[in-house]
């Protein structure tokens, strides 16, 4: 059996450092930055370093992959970052979910700045917005919805943009694409573990069974009826096994047997990982906003 509390999930390669460097010589030409947060974690998805890299330039928050989650929570969200000053709409950028609010949004947000261009004689230049966020959040999906063409490079893993781009969407609006980029290090284990159930650290960076595990420990404190239903797990399961033992008794479930009859644990934890990135699970949140 693992000892899956001692490891802990820390991943910063040599090109997220490049990233962060990009952010800050691209600022001067961007109007506004459009952030993506995952909706299920929108606290540990959020770079706490991005207030000082783009140096309080307007904000948009889309928090993203909405339909995976608590939809009463994440309105809970949509208001708490409203008494924060920042605008937040809840999308889906694979089906294109709320994203018919975006063009307006950023007019809005920006209407201060299409009144000086308008004053100065050009009212028809373009709106540039710097598109930031963790890895897998969504943001080149959110690009391609946006353009209405397969421009940005697409995958269920971090650390496929690798450089920024500019892209055109219509209505006046250029965006800029840029690599997701984590911080150097997560002062609060539980972060990087929520990072780690999403995708947004390398799954080769990790052991499966520990993840697993952690998030069988997280879904049994705070979703129990919904893991229960899932994997068809006893009533008195969750209160009496240890999430490793829960490990087991799902592999045996499903029937996951490695040469002479033994459960095969890390399959099963492959499969747990893959069905709650996919939202098989239910609609999962994992964090509420704080008291503002």
């Amino acid at each position: 059996m693992p000892d899956f509390q001692k490891q802990t999930v820390q991943w910063f390669p040599g090109h997220m450092a490049k990233t962060r460097r990009q952010i800050k010589e691209y600022l001067p030409l961007v109007d506004c930055v459009t952030e993506l947060l995952d909706a299920r974690i929108p606290l540990s998805s959020r770079n706490p370093e991005l207030d000082e890299l783009t140096q309080r330039k307007p904000r948009i928050v889309l928090l993203n992959k909405c339909d995976m989650a608590d939809p009463e929570i994440t309105a809970q969200w949509v208001r708490y970052f409203a008494s924060l000053g920042q605008h937040a709409i809840a999308v889906d950028c694979r089906s294109g979910k709320g994203l018919n609010r975006y063009h307006a949004l950023v007019r809005t947000v920006l209407a201060d700045k299409i009144k000086a261009n308008e004053e100065k004689g050009m009212p028809g230049k373009a709106l540039r917005v710097m598109v930031v966020g963790i890895p897998n959040t969504g943001k080149s999906s959110f690009i391609n919805r946006m353009a209405k063409k397969n421009r940005a490079a697409v995958a269920d893993r971090p650390g496929v943009t690798r450089r920024s781009q500019w892209f055109a969407i219509g209505g006046g609006i250029e965006l800029l694409d840029t690599p997701g980029v984590l911080w150097p290090r997560f002062d609060d284990p539980a972060i990087g573990d929520k990072l780690a159930f999403i995708g947004s650290v390398k799954d080769e960076v990790l052991d499966g069974e520990t993840m697993a595990c952690r998030l069988l420990a997280v879904l049994a404190a705070q979703h129990p009826a919904l893991l229960k239903e899932r994997y068809a797990l006893a009533d008195d399961a969750l209160a009496t096994q240890q999430p490793f033992e829960l490990l087991e008794q799902i592999g045996q479930k499903r029937g996951m047997r490695i040469r002479g009859g033994e459960i095969d644990t890390e399959r099963a934890a492959a499969m747990l990982l893959d069905e709650y990135r996919a939202g098989k699970l239910g609609r999962l949140s994992f964090e509420r906003p704080p008291s503002h």
